[in-house]
């Protein structure tokens, strides 16, 4: 596993503490990577959330700011978050572009740059959320051999934007909540579930 990236909207907040708190032990060996659609200004305090009620190293993307494995990178509220290959080093960038899918941050933008840098070795996650953005990049995941969850409609606040997802057919694994933290773990420590 390369990076591990993660779109959510509605709900998402929640969503996020549970799955990252399920998947900490597997955290230390990749990047964590986040579009979560929120306002700006919002996204700090979840950073702060993340990083106090986990005891991860989360926090705000900066542009340039290189992309070290075990660190949780949140997409800053109201700018785009990618990744990209400098030299040897992955560095995040940050961009106030238009709106895609009628969100910035966009949950597609950030997965087709990871896809770019890690391959193969992307695992992206859909959580909960209105709309459908992630869905057209998942399919790019799946394509270049990456594994992506979704969360289930039953533990959705809203399953549009899993559902979107899980409609694309490229989804690895359609999971409640409860089982996506979970099986991140074990696919960063080889297990083929």
């Amino acid at each position: 596993m390369g990076a591990l990236v993660i779109g959510a909207s509605t709900g998402g907040p929640q969503a996020l503490h549970e799955v990252l708190k399920a998947a900490k032990p597997a955290l230390g060996a990749v990047p964590t990577l986040i579009c979560q659609h929120m306002p700006a200004g919002f996204t700090t305090v979840l950073a702060d959330h993340l990083s106090t009620g986990l005891g991860l190293r989360a926090r705000e993307a900066k542009d340039g700011e290189p992309i070290v494995a075990g660190d949780v990178y949140l997409a800053p509220g109201g700018r785009h978050f990618t990744v990209q290959r400098v030299g040897g080093r992955i560095v995040a960038r940050l961009a106030d572009g238009p709106p895609v899918n009628f969100c910035r941050p966009s949950v597609d933008p950030l997965f087709r740059s990871a896809v770019e840098v890690y391959g193969a070795g992307v695992v992206a996650v859909v959580l909960t959320g209105m709309g459908s953005d992630g869905a057209a990049a998942v399919t790019e995941v799946a394509s270049a051999g990456g594994r992506v969850i979704a969360q289930d409609e039953a533990t959705s606040a809203v399953w549009g934007m899993p559902g979107a997802a899980v409609a694309t057919g490229a989804c690895s694994a359609v999971l409640p909540l409860s089982g996506i933290g979970i099986r991140i773990a074990a696919w960063a420590r080889g297990e083929r579930t």
